[in-house]
């Protein structure tokens, strides 16, 4: 059994779809996120980069996002598939 591609939100490129697996924030950071949708099991899209790299646009949930680089490297997950 292959194991699963785990990587960082931040290391994502545009249209990579990500199963998230671990959220390693705390605070009220993590209860936003969470509140949007950015929870364990959840697929994120990634949208739109920034020409620098921050911030980057994600969809998760039916809602679009922008977070920068320090909350994104911060969470997790396993790439389900590719993009462009």
């Amino acid at each position: 059994m292959d194991k699963p591609n785990i990587i960082k939100l931040v290391n994502g490129q545009k249209g990579n779809l990500i199963k998230i697996t671990d959220l390693n924030l705390e605070g009220v950071m993590r209860r936003r996120l969470l509140d949007l949708g950015f929870v364990n099991g959840a697929l994120v899209e990634v949208i739109r980069k920034s020409p620098l790299g921050d911030p980057i646009a994600f969809r998760v949930s039916q809602t679009t996002i922008a977070l920068r680089r320090e909350e994104s490297s911060k969470i997790e997950g396993e790439l389900i598939a590719n993009g462009d």
